[in-house]
């Protein structure tokens, strides 16, 4: 069974730091890409980074360019989500999604595996 298990998420002020993980399981998933999205209450779920899980290529939206980071470790089969400078609308709970291939997207409909999600709140 494939699990995504998500942790990190939590409360920080605004301008703050938070670094979310991302543990798959269940499978191999060198074929994939790993994503982050997030949603809050009364929106879309929204992509935020992606990376290729055994290739070079990282992948943003540009509301997060230049203050988030998306990595991986592949020893510990682990994908983090380093998010500095974080601002009031990055409140949201947030999502590790895996998706077959090397392609990047933004539409979560191309993903095919998610986690239950991480809550992160940044207060003003």
């Amino acid at each position: 069974q494939v699990q995504l298990a998500e942790s990190g998420g939590g409360l920080v002020q605004a301008g703050g730091s938070l670094s979310l993980s991302c543990a798959p399981s269940g499978r191999t998933f060198s074929n994939y890409v790993m994503g982050w999205f997030r949603q809050a209450p009364g929106k879309e779920r929204e992509f935020v980074a992606a990376i290729r899980w055994s290739a070079v290529g990282t992948y943003y939206a540009d509301s997060v360019k230049g203050r988030f980071a998306i990595s991986r470790d592949n020893a510990k089969n682990t994908v983090y989500l380093q998010m500095n400078s974080l601002k009031p609308d990055d409140t949201a709970v947030y999502y590790c999604a895996a998706k077959t291939g090397i392609v990047f997207s933004q539409n979560y409909h191309s993903y095919d595996y998610w986690g239950q999600g991480t809550q992160v709140t940044v207060s003003s």
